[in-house]
């Protein structure tokens, strides 16, 4: 662990390293996953599933590599050592030709807004006319989401402003299956967000608090077992800068 990453405090890294491994351990049956810009804790799950629970993981990335083998992540997910030890090099259009043929299996995507039905908001807050805040936007998200197998929508908070009944405006849609945060999983059930399970510093109880809706739990959902010292070690491993804590 490197003298920066031990500077952390000690409650972000619980959280983020809890985030990341469980992101890892949904990874587990995975045939390939993708991310985009700015996502550090999805780099760093995909690096550490590959490492622990599935060795076959395809990891494609922003940047255009397959399978990087880099000395070290880095907190930017479009730099060239997103490249590093690369098998092969692929365009953005790739990723939408993989979609489109229904092959692309598991794609990450940031949320301003998720609501109950998991539709994503990445483009305003308030009215589109008039809106109070105008967001990045989606850039490909709204072709990317409908047509991946599955969508994993990571948050580094857990409000009512963020987890909300409904999105100002629908970026994206289609294809979300879980949604983790800070405080634990959410799951798609029948149609809506469900809590599947909360983090060991967390609780239903606060869950239920922290969302903008009445939400119910899936019939499976229970405490998620916090991240093992094989797992722990091979986070640092794969993450030995740190780069998991910067999304906080």
């Amino acid at each position: 662990m490197s003298t920066e990453t031990r500077d952390v405090p000690r409650e972000i890294r619980i959280v983020a390293d809890a985030m990341a491994v469980e992101m890892a351990r949904i990874l587990a049956n995975s045939r390939n996953a993708f991310h985009g810009l700015a996502s550090p804790l999805p780099a760093v799950a995909i690096a550490l599933a590959r490492s622990v629970h599935n060795p076959q993981l395809e990891y494609l990335n922003i940047a255009g590599g397959v399978n990087i083998a880099p000395g070290s992540l880095t907190v930017s997910t479009c730099s060239p050592a997103f490249l590093a030890g690369s098998e092969s090099f692929f365009s953005l259009t790739d990723i939408f030709d993989l979609c489109a043929r229904g092959e692309l299996d598991t794609a990450f995507l940031g949320g301003v807004q998720v609501d109950r039905r998991g539709h994503i908001n990445n483009s305003v807050i308030g009215p589109f006319a008039t809106p109070k805040v105008k967001l990045p936007g989606g850039a490909g998200s709204a072709a990317i989401v409908p047509m991946a197998r599955h969508t994993i929508v990571w948050r580094t908070r857990h409000d009512a402003r963020s987890i909300v009944e409904r999105c100002d405006f629908v970026t994206a849609a289609g294809s979300v299956r879980e949604v983790v945060t800070p405080l634990g999983v959410l799951r798609m059930e029948e149609g809506e967000l469900r809590v599947a399970g909360w983090f060991a510093h967390a609780s239903l109880e606060e869950i239920r608090e922290h969302t903008g809706f009445p939400i119910r739990t899936c019939d499976d959902a229970g405490p998620i077992a916090p991240p093992g010292e094989g797992e722990l070690a091979a986070l640092d491993a794969v993450d030995p800068q740190g780069v998991r804590y910067s999304e906080f």
